[in-house]
C-alpha cells in the first residue's frame, strides 16, 4: 500500500476549524467512553532548547486509527520563520498494519489545539460571550482567533504579546479576518480587564493571568503552557474558577497550571471537575451559572492527532490529494 505524503498546504485544504471543531468532540467524546488507548507521551528534554515528544495512541473499538506524532517544541522559535511545533504525524491503517500517511504535524497541531479550545468555549463559556482576549502572538494566537469566532459572535478582540511587533503583526492579520475591533495592549492586565473568554498562548514559564484581572463569568482557555514546571496562570485564579481538562491522567502528570498551585496547597487533587468529553457527553454539568470562572487546560493528546490523521488520509484518498510514495513494507517472497 502506497503511503500519502501530506504538507502544510493540504492540511490546510482538508481541514477547516469548524470541521475540526466537530471532530474533536467525537474525538474526546470517544476517548470518555473508553473507546481509544491514550499513553502517557514521552518527552525527552533537549537542555537550553525545548524538548522531543512520542505520543502514540489507537482510536476506535475495534481500532479505526493507529498512529503517532512525533515533534520537537522549541519556544524560541516564537515570532521567527519557524513554528515552535515541528513533526510528523505516522498514520497505520489498522487491519494490517501499512502506513498510510505522513503528515505535517504542525499544521495539524495548530488546527486540532485551537479546535479543542473551540470546543470548550463552545460548551463552558456563556452564550453571550464575545469580548476576547489573546495573550500571545504566534501561530495559536492566529488559531484560536478563528477557533472563537467559529463558536461564538465576537464584539472585540485584545491582544498581548511580550514582543510588541509581534503584536502588532498578529493584529494585523486578524484585522482581515475578524468583524470587530482588534486592539493591540501594552500590558497584559490591560487585554484582559473585561474579556469574558481568554486565551493563554503564551511560552511563558511563570503567571501572565492574574485573578484580580479577571472578571466573574470568564471562561479561560490555557494552552501555552504543557510541561509540569511550566504554567501561564497564578495559583489563585486556578482556585477560583472551575478547572477542566482534555485529560484528568495527563493534567495530573504534566500541566504545571495544575500541579504547581497543588503543591503550594491552593488547591486539592479533587480541584478537577473532569474531561471536557464528559462535559460533551453530558455526564458531568459545564457553566453552571453565568458568574462563575471556567477554565479549560489544554495539554494536546495523541488520540486527537491520530483522529485527525486518520480523517486527513480518507478525505485526501477521496479528493486524489498529496503525494504518494512507496516506502516497501511488502514481502518479496525471498524468506
Amino acid at each position: 500500500m502506497p503511503t500519502r505524503l501530506l504538507d502544510g498546504a493540504a492540511v490546510d485544504a482538508l481541514l477547516p476549524m469548524a470541521r475540526c471543531i466537530d471532530l474533536m468532540e467525537h474525538t474526546l467524546t470517544s476517548l470518555c467512553r473508553g473507546e481509544a488507548v491514550q499513553p502517557l507521551r514521552t518527552i525527552l528534554r533537549v537542555p537550553g532548547k525545548g524538548a522531543f515528544g512520542v505520543m502514540p495512541a489507537l482510536v476506535g473499538t475495534p481500532a479505526t486509527a493507529i498512529g503517532v506524532k512525533v515533534l520537537t517544541v522549541f519556544p524560541g522559535n516564537h515570532g521567527t520563520d519557524l513554528d515552535s511545533h515541528q513533526g510528523v504525524i505516522l498514520a497505520f491503517e489498522p487491519e494490517r498494519g501499512s502506513l498510510t500517511g505522513i503528515i505535517d504535524a504542525s499544521r495539524v497541531t495548530a488546527i486540532r489545539t485551537a479546535a479543542v479550545s473551540g470546543l470548550a468555549t463552545r460548551l463552558l463559556a456563556r452564550e453571550d460571550a464575545g469580548d476576547l482576549c489573546i495573550l500571545g502572538s504566534g501561530v495559536q494566537a492566529r488559531s484560536h482567533l478563528e477557533a472563537i469566532l467559529a463558536v461564538r459572535s465576537v464584539r472585540r478582540v485584545r491582544l498581548w504579546s511580550p514582543t510588541p511587533a509581534h503584536a502588532l503583526a498578529c493584529a494585523a492579520w486578524a484585522e482581515s479576518r475578524c468583524p470587530c475591533p482588534v486592539e493591540v495592549c501594552s500590558e497584559p492586565e490591560t487585554a484582559v480587564r473585561g474579556a469574558d473568554i481568554i486565551c493563554t498562548v503564551t511560552a511563558a514559564h511563570e503567571p501572565v493571568l492574574r485573578e484580580e484581572w479577571v472578571d466573574p463569568g470568564a471562561h479561560i482557555n490555557a494552552v501555552g503552557a504543557s510541561l509540569p514546571d511550566s504554567r501561564e496562570l497564578s495559583s489563585t485564579l486556578v482556585a477560583r474558577g472551575r478547572l477542566f481538562v482534555d485529560r484528568v491522567e495527563s493534567a495530573r502528570q504534566e500541566a504545571g497550571d495544575f500541579l504547581i498551585p497543588l503543591a503550594e496547597g491552593v488547591i486539592a487533587e479533587d480541584h478537577i471537575v473532569g474531561e471536557i468529553g464528559a462535559v460533551a457527553l453530558g455526564q458531568i454539568p459545564g457553566r453552571r451559572v453565568a458568574e462563575e470562572i471556567t477554565i479549560f487546560k489544554s495539554l494536546g493528546l495523541a488520540v486527537e492527532d491520530v483522529a485527525v490523521g486518520e480523517y486527513l488520509v480518507r478525505e485526501a484518498e477521496r479528493l486524489g490529494l498529496g503525494t504518494l510514495v512507496d516506502l516497501g513494507g511488502r514481502r518479496d517472497g525471498s524468506s
